[in-house]
């Protein structure tokens, strides 16, 4: 069981508790000709650095990256920054420990989610994709990996659980969207928000780490997804060809250009609000990730890498200035030469 989480560490504290394995490396500086044992630990709550100085080289050998090991050590500063003097390292079984406390998490509860997604297809009036959708949603060899799959690796909604929430985030934009336009057909856009990041239960893995298959790398999830879909299609007799061709066009054109990975342009109303959509979704929860993260007393977060700038915190930099409810000093003015007239 993990006692203690990277966000608790303090300068001085010893500690007692299990890590993940984000990076192994044994160094040499070239001054000295010492070597070290240099590792990057890490939970759902952040990662530290972590050295070991002596009687490492033995040990090195019983764990690698995206291994979780139990640590021995103290919390110092150096430099400036929390780190982890070492001075015990044992692995772990795989059946000890509960990986959601080594991998960040949805917030929201997964079942219900899942449970979202699965009436929101359930109330397609299309049959033909309404029983594509079913097919895949429910299917015993995929549920498990969508509820599990992050939506990304570094873009946005990056944890276990993330393309599910991003799913379903997308559905309830979608409801506002095609409220406002009625010539949108909700079922093929319900069906690009379901499909189009299908490809990612294949493209990353996700069991110890977030990283990326061999498939992944070599074929993306764009092309994984319409894969998947293709195939599910030919499952169901009498599947309309032109309906498929629009299908898989929802897939190939989501990332809205061929400079962002896209084989083909939104060439639909329903592609064209999809990319959006899902740019806008993506984006959000890139913004909510970073400014989560306590902001410089200005109200200025780090450099989003994503989004290659600093995000303000808006409410941080407005303060009480903006507040709402706070009233302009004209209108208190005013008012209260207003009141005292009433009182005279």
């Amino acid at each position: 069981m993990k006692q203690r989480y990277v966000a608790d560490l303090a300068d001085g504290q010893a500690v007692l508790s299990l890590f993940l394995v984000c990076e192994k490396e044994i160094r040499t500086s070239a001054r000295t000709g010492s070597s070290w044992l240099q590792l990057e630990l890490g939970d759902r709550t952040g990662s530290i650095s972590a050295k070991m100085w002596d009687n490492f080289a033995d040990l090195a050998a019983t764990f690698e990256a995206g291994d979780v090991v139990q640590i021995r050590g103290r919390a110092k500063l150096y430099n400036g920054q929390l780190e982890l003097a070492l001075e015990q390292i044992v692995p772990v079984a795989e059946n000890a420990y509960d990986l959601g406390d080594f991998l960040p998490h949805t917030k929201y509860d997964v079942e219900a989610l899942y449970a979202s997604l699965r009436s929101a297809v359930g109330a397609a009036k299309n049959p033909w994709l309404k029983q594509l959708l079913e097919n895949i949603v429910d299917d015993p060899a995929i549920a498990p990996r969508l509820k599990r799959a992050p939506a990304a690796m570094t873009m946005h909604h990056t944890f276990i659980g993330g393309l599910l929430e991003h799913i379903v985030s997308l559905i309830g934009l979608s409801a506002a969207v095609t409220a406002h336009y009625p010539e949108l057909d909700p079922d093929l856009l319900l069906a690009g928000i379901v499909l189009h990041d299908v490809g990612k239960i294949d493209e990353l893995r996700y069991a110890r780490e977030i990283d990326y298959t061999t498939e992944g790398r070599l074929l993306g999830h764009i092309m994984l997804g319409v894969g998947m879909v293709r195939d599910r299609i030919k499952t169901i007799p009498g599947f309309p060809p032109a309906l498929a061709v629009i299908v898989e066009h929802l897939i190939l054109s989501h990332h809205g250009s061929h400079e962002f990975g896209s084989p083909s342009l939104p060439q639909t109303r329903e592609a064209v609000v999809l990319h959006y959509l899902d740019d806008l979704d993506s984006k959000m929860g890139a913004m909510r990730a970073t400014l989560e993260v306590p902001c410089a007393p200005d109200g200025w977060s780090a450099r989003n890498p994503s989004l290659r700038r600093a995000l303000l915190s808006a409410e941080k930099y407005l303060g009480d200035r903006g507040a709402a409810g706070s009233e302009p000093p004209g209108l208190r003015n005013k008012q209260a030469a207003a009141e005292a007239a009433r009182k005279a």
